[in-house]
């Protein structure tokens, strides 16, 4: 194994991690805790996310100059730059309207009565797209 691959593969399945336990495991349990309201669950995960997006961003640089210093295959280059694009794709585009919509509910309580917002559900199939990136991304890298 290459420097540089020691270095991006366990970048890659740490942050594979991270967003599994986050996002499919934390988020939807903390609503389903006693006691946890809406606009409690609401600020737990706008901290817990905003520190999740820091460390996504902070491994995914550490990813990227690892793959600049490499020598890695086009496939590697792609399922790694499809990961980097889902997380900017939810911190630029998707994240600023579920702040808006958080915030309607933190202001009115009955907003939270008309569902999930449409920007909730992109917001998964992004994560989704960017877990299957993060997978095949390891997987080449450990077949490198």
């Amino acid at each position: 194994m290459e420097h540089w691959t020691a270095v991006a593969v366990p970048a890659l399945f740490v942050w594979l991690g991270m967003v599994l336990a986050i996002s499919f495991l934390e988020a939807p349990l903390k609503f389903r805790a006693p006691g946890v309201t809406i606009g409690l669950g609401l600020g737990i995960g706008r901290l817990v996310f905003r520190a999740l997006n820091t460390c996504e961003a902070v491994l995914a640089a550490v990813i990227v100059i690892a793959l600049v210093i490499g020598t890695p295959t086009a496939g590697i280059i792609a399922a790694v730059l499809v990961a980097v694009a889902a997380l900017l794709i939810q911190v630029i585009a998707v994240r600023p309207a579920l702040t808006r919509r958080s915030d309607a509910v933190l202001a009115d309580a009955r907003q939270a009565e008309s569902g999930r917002s449409r920007a909730h559900y992109v917001y998964v199939v992004v994560e989704v797209v960017k877990v299957v990136a993060l997978f095949v991304s390891g997987v080449l890298l450990l077949n490198f």
